[in-house]
This record gives structure tokens, sequence and C-alpha cells, in this order.
């Protein structure tokens, strides 16, 4: 079943506690050095799903693959990078002594902390804080100090639960800024977030399950290339130039000076404007469209998905 191709490959995975089943049959194959979005309503199987990827739940049924080992292996636990949405921490250490234990603990030496512990501090903007409890830290704070003892020992897999949770904007930019180099440079990022303005400008590809199952997928980097619907005002419109769109639309409709257009691309927008420039027409706005990650959940949970 496993694949160097694929960081995560489960089939059938299936956990039940008692008479309840919390993941049905999760079977998915996540890439390797992707950031990966896993989404669903509350209760649809995520973090049952995600600790038996982490090993710690064991599965009723079905298999998971991760790193190329069965999941839950003590080598592949030290490749893995892991923050739960609801973390705590030991608030009497300072943030570089929280990072120094977590480097051990994935077996990092002690020379490879000293280098790296600075590194990562820096890197999630807490460097004046380096040697203050965590304690005395912000709810952002503790979010950013979360997300670098999941990432100090440079791990193969990182999984984020809720990442950008209690972050202003300035601190969510940082996150997709960092994650991105996580997958620059060939990590693979594993991130469940209710956020789906955050999933959608930030993941590669994102899944969405249901009762333990996976009912729909979308490669979010294709989709500027997919079917687009393009809003135009302009004056002057004749019905030639209007007869001349369809070399490039699959549906015309004119209201006025108001034009709803259909294109097989969001690339042909240009030549679409060219095209009514030169046929004598007056274009003031231009506006493509698409569906947004937030109405295509709705559209594949329904209305009441229990968020």
């Amino acid at each position: 079943m496993a694949s160097d191709q694929f960081a995560i490959e489960t089939r059938g995975l299936r956990k039940e506690f008692g008479r309840t089943v919390a993941v049905k049959g999760l079977s998915l194959q996540v890439p390797r050095g992707e950031i990966f979005g896993f989404l669903g309503p509350n209760g649809a199987g995520k973090s049952t799903s995600i600790k038996m990827l982490l090993g710690l739940v064991r599965p009723t049924g079905g298999d998971a693959i991760v790193l190329g080992a069965p999941a839950g292996t003590v080598d592949t636990r030290r490749r893995i990078g892991f923050l739960p949405e609801d973390f705590r921490f030991y608030d009497w250490l300072t943030a570089s002594e929280l990072l120094a234990l977590h480097g051990r603990l994935c077996g990092m030496e002690h020379a490879a902390l000293r280098r790296r512990v600075p590194e990562v501090i820096e890197m999630v903007g807490l460097t004046p804080h380096a040697d203050r409890r965590l304690r005395g830290f912000s709810k952002g704070m503790l979010q950013r100090i979360g997300l670098a003892q999941a990432l100090v020992h440079e791990p193969d897999i990182v999984f984020l639960d809720e990442p950008t949770s209690g972050l202003d904007p300035i601190g969510r930019r940082m996150v997709r800024d960092i994650l991105r180099a996580q997958r620059d440079r060939g990590a693979t990022v594993f991130l469940n977030s209710h956020l789906l303005g955050e999933i959608e400008i930030t993941c590669d590809r994102v899944v969405f399950i249901k009762e333990g199952e996976v009912v729909a997928a979308e490669d979010l980097r294709n989709r500027s290339r997919d079917e687009t619907r393009v809003l135009v005002a302009a004056h002057n419109v004749s019905p030639s130039a209007l007869a001349g769109l369809e070399r490039w639309c699959t549906a015309v409709v004119a209201d006025g000076d108001q034009l709803s257009l259909t294109t097989r691309s969001k690339e042909l927008v240009p030549e679409i404007v060219r095209h009514l420039v030169s046929s004598g027409a007056e274009v003031y706005e231009v506006v493509p469209q698409r569906e947004p990650l937030e109405e295509l959940f709705v559209r594949i949970m329904g209305k009441d998905p229990g968020l």
C-alpha cells in the first residue's frame, strides 16, 4: 500500500467507540510536499482521524500509513510535528526551555538544539520573549510558541489543528508564510481549520469529510483555471459584439449595461475585454468571480452542517 509519493495513505480507516461510529471509512492519499486541508463540520471525525494518524488512538479497522510506515511507530512519531487545538504547556518553563524539551523528546542532540531553538523562536516572532516564562504569555503568543514546538525538529510532516486561533491578521500572515516555507523545504502540512478563508489562500488541496468519510476533494491550485463567471459593466455593447463573445464564453446574459459571462477559464478574460473594446464598447468594470470555499463547503455539507 505504501508509496514514496505519499506522506499519508489510508484505506477504510475506521474507529468505533462502543456503538458510536466516529470514523466510518476514511480513505485518502496526501502527497509529500504539499499543504493539505482537512475540512468538515463538527462531529465529522476530523480529530479522531488525526489521532489515529498520530498513533494516539488505535483504529477499529482499516489501514493507515504515515511516512511509509504504519501509523504510530516510534521512528515515525519522531518525524512528525503536532499542534493540537487545545494544547497545554508547562507554564513555568520559558519559551526556550519548552522548545529544548520538545526537541529532546524528538531525539535532537544538544548542539543541534542550541542552533535550532533561537532560529525557530525568531521564525515565530518571539525573540524578545525567549527567556520569558509561558505563564506571562498572551493567547496569541502561546499560539506562536505552540507552532514553534511543532517545527523545532524540522519534521517531515506537520499536523496543525486551528493554528491561527487567537492570532491577529499579522500573526495569521506569519503562519501562512511559515507553512509555505515548510512546503518549500519538502515537508507536508496537514491542516485542520474552520477559517475557510485562510484555508483557501494557504492550501494546495483540500478534502471534505462527513461522518468519517471523504465526500469531495478540491485542488485549489487549479481553481483559477476552472470555469469562471465574469461580471462586466460596459456601454455601447452591440449585438454583434455580444454574438462574438460565444468564441470564449459558454453563457452570455446581457441586462442593459451589465453582462454576466461564463468562461471556460479565467485566463480568457483579457481576450474578452479586447474583443469588447475593439467592437466599440466602453468597458469600465470587469469582475471575475468564483465560488468561495465557504460556499462550496456549505453546498457539499448542506445548509446545517453542525458548525
